[in-house]
């Protein structure tokens, strides 16, 4: 399992913790091919998110103009908490190789609106995240 796969295999992992409560081993078990062997990275991107998920969903409520964390949809919603894990807490991946990633996530599953709104929300979570780190 390459890292592209292992964020499409936990972003669904995480839709389906999120929306229908399933247990992280049963989801993580669930998205995998007859073939497909989970990795180390797909682990750290399910339970890295779900062990930080009030401090990501805290950068994305912040950069929301007009809605609430509880009205983006669930997909995009699963794609943002994973891609800020990553971006803040797995040192050996680039900022950028894993913002581009999650758009282009974002847009497979819903279009090229999908793909900008992942891209304005990333983008100004980004920055108050180095506003963190800095102070």
């Amino acid at each position: 399992m390459n890292r592209r796969v292992a964020r499409l295999r936990a972003a669904q992992a995480l839709y389906q913790i999120d929306v229908i409560k399933t247990e992280p081993d049963l989801a993580m078990e669930s998205v995998l091919d007859d073939e497909e062997q989970p990795n180390d990275f797909f682990h750290q991107l399910v339970y890295g998110t779900l062990e930080h998920k009030e401090e990501l969903d805290g950068w994305i409520s912040s950069n929301l103009q007009g809605y609430t964390i509880d009205r983006i949809g669930h997909v995009d919603r699963a794609i943002a908490r994973m891609a800020l894990f990553e971006m803040k807490y797995v040192e050996d991946i680039p900022v950028n190789v894993t913002f581009n990633e999650a758009i282009e996530l974002a847009k497979a599953f819903g279009g090229e609106e999908a793909g900008r709104f992942m891209n304005g929300v990333l983008s100004n979570s980004v920055d108050m995240m180095n506003e963190e780190s800095n102070n």
